[in-house]
């Protein structure tokens, strides 16, 4: 508890949220796309294929950013980032909201695309490097319930917007146009709210010390220790604990990547994140809707189930936060994996034979909603934590990158191809699927994958090192 007891939990909480802000963006932006479907689809005569690349562009967007974010944050820092993803996201909502045509709606849904894959990275890995070990989990978890908390806003959003379209009346031409007429507009505006605050409240947080280290401002990185922790004893200790990490370290970042320890570390990282793709949590995001509309519900009915879907998933991440450091990783995802598969297999099932015994689309929200509980417990909780804490303190930006940058190929071919699957594989296969790739993500998380639950970030980077011994 020493690790515990010296820190300034109430500043480290405050820089958290803030960090965390770029969470309720990402979630938002990710989620908002599934009231949209329909009628962009309709209203500019798309295709599957169109469609799927309507709902994948983001995702495009999303792995360039990925793909910079750890070299950018390495270079210009962790808040100088941050502040460029809010602008992205400004661009983007605003962008939508008033683009001429679905050309232009693509690009600035890709310019929102790169702030998501910006924040997926620098948001925990922020959070991490500014947490003591004993609550790390904690806070990093934070990042994803302000994503699942952006879920449920773009739900709500979409829900509130499509019913009030059609009693509502606008005496301006432009505001029955962005909240009627082509309502798709008024969703993907609504979240220029949050990143305007975003951008706003990003200025007054401190560098991470970490970083400022890494760079040679020992000056300054003390200072931001002095106000982490609530002693000089303590602002002290982990002064000197970093630099003794980063002292160990060889020059080339690069290099580093290739020593066995930490080369195994980083391809352990693409896998859960790739692997984690495939598992149905996006599929049920981005298309969630169709899915529930497929299934038989009326469109306002599979709108407000979707609202559901993102409450549930907002709520069990509550609990995630507060039970991630007492239970630890591992267990987590041993649970909640277990229940996702059994409830994947459930929802084939029910795509089989709903027709046949007339089985009420109910029993499909129900196991849907238990599903949700299950992945928000455990790999969505999880797999964000563990990526900011798994590698050492030179290479972190860059290792960071190249797992979220597997992340969200993954998360790309998932927008781009669930349509195609749903009507090749038919809905049963493909959760059947889905319930297959969740065997490779248990095998990897039970004997590839040390517990991190109240170890340092230097005690982590040590257990991978030992590993070419």
């Amino acid at each position: 508890m020493k690790d515990n007891a010296s820190a300034n939990i109430g500043y480290v909480i405050f820089l958290s949220f803030v960090a965390a802000l770029g969470g309720i963006l990402f979630g938002y932006d990710t989620a908002v796309i599934s009231g949209t479907t329909a009628d962009v689809s309709a209203q500019f005569g798309l295709s599957e294929m169109s469609k799927g690349w309507y709902v994948g562009c983001a995702l495009v967007g999303s792995i360039v950013g990925v793909a910079v974010a750890g070299l950018m944050s390495d270079y210009l820092g962790r808040k100088a980032t941050l502040l460029i993803a809010a602008v992205l996201f400004s661009v983007s909502a605003i962008g939508c909201c008033f683009c001429a045509g679905f050309n232009d709606l693509v690009a600035y849904r890709i310019i929102g695309g790169m702030g998501i894959g910006i924040v997926s990275i620098v948001s925990p890995m922020y959070i991490s490097e500014i947490s003591p070990a004993k609550i790390r989990g904690t806070m990093v978890a934070l990042y994803q319930l302000a994503v699942t908390l952006g879920l449920l806003l773009a739900y709500l959003v979409n829900f509130i917007i499509l019913s009030g379209s059609e009693t509502a009346s606008f005496s301006s031409p432009l505001l029955e146009k962005i909240f009627s007429s082509e309502m798709w507009r008024g969703m993907l505006g609504s979240e220029s709210f949050v990143t305007v605050l975003f951008l706003i409240i990003a200025f007054f947080i401190p560098e991470s010390p970490k970083w400022l280290m890494l760079k040679g401002k020992e000056d300054r990185a003390m200072g931001v220790f002095r106000r982490l922790k609530a002693t000089e004893e303590g602002a002290i200790a982990e002064f000197s604990l970093t630099k003794s990490s980063i002292a160990g370290e060889v020059k080339s970042e690069w290099k580093a990547l290739l020593e066995p320890g930490i080369r195994t570390a980083v391809l352990l990282g693409v896998a859960i994140a790739l692997l984690g793709q495939f598992m149905g949590v996006n599929a049920v995001l981005y298309y969630g809707p169709d899915i529930f509309a497929d299934a038989g519900l009326a469109s306002k009915d599979s709108s407000f189930s979707t609202v559901l879907v993102g409450l549930v998933n907002f709520l069990t991440t509550v609990i995630a936060v507060f039970i991630i450091d007492r239970v630890g990783r591992k267990k987590l995802i041993y649970f909640g994996v277990t229940s996702m598969i059994v409830c994947l297999i459930m929802i084939g099932l029910y795509f089989l034979f709903h027709a046949a015994l007339g089985i009420s689309p109910i029993v499909l929200l129900v196991f849907f909603l238990l599903y949700i509980f299950s992945q928000a417990i455990s790999i969505s909780a999880v797999v964000f934590v563990l990526l900011s804490e798994m590698y050492p303190n030179k290479v972190r930006g860059i290792a960071m990158s190249i797992a979220g940058l597997a992340l969200w190929v993954g998360t790309y071919l998932i927008g781009q191809f669930t349509p195609w699957c749903m009507s090749t594989l038919t809905p049963a296969g493909t959760f059947f699927f889905f319930a297959l790739c969740c065997l490779p993500y248990m095998y990897i998380i039970r004997f590839k994958i040390p517990e991190t639950t109240g170890k340092t970030l230097e005690e982590i980077e040590q257990y991978w090192k030992n590993l070419k011994k």
